[in-house]
């Protein structure tokens, strides 16, 4: 069997919102991403490192955030590299974090939040073997 044509080098989830700019400015100027982009008041992009996230403005709150807040899922998971440092930052912020720092069996440690709209984010640092093994 033949494989791909191209080789995927990134992949951009897009997260439903009924305010763009109430949801950049919580993407910027609370967690820290970049605007890359954004095209009227339809559309916008949104970068940290080499993450990326679209914002799409849509007229009724996501339908999936009640599924995923009941079922304990995720909308993003996103890779950090010192969990404990945002955790303090965004405790200075005021932003409710709804779990963590919390170390994982699947060796990470990770805390969870909600955005402005209530999608559930969770950040995660991978733990190290020195870590575990306390």
């Amino acid at each position: 069997m033949a494989g791909p044509a191209a080789r995927i080098t990134g992949i951009t989830p897009q997260l439903r919102t009924t305010d763009l700019d109430a949801s950049i400015r919580f993407y910027v100027d609370r967690l820290g991403f970049a605007l890359a982009f954004r095209w009227q008041d339809f559309y916008a992009g949104l970068c940290a490192g080499d993450a990326e996230i679209h914002l799409k403005r849509v007229d009724a709150p996501d339908p999936s955030i009640g599924y995923v807040t009941e079922g304990d899922h995720v909308h993003l998971y996103l890779h950090v590299d010192d969990v404990d440092a945002l955790h303090e930052e965004l405790r200075r912020q005021g932003i409710a974090v709804i779990a963590g720092p919390l170390d994982r069996p699947w060796n990470t440690r990770e805390i969870v939040l909600r955005d402005d709209q209530g999608h559930t984010l969770y950040f995660s640092q991978p733990r190290t073997p020195k870590e575990n093994s306390s």
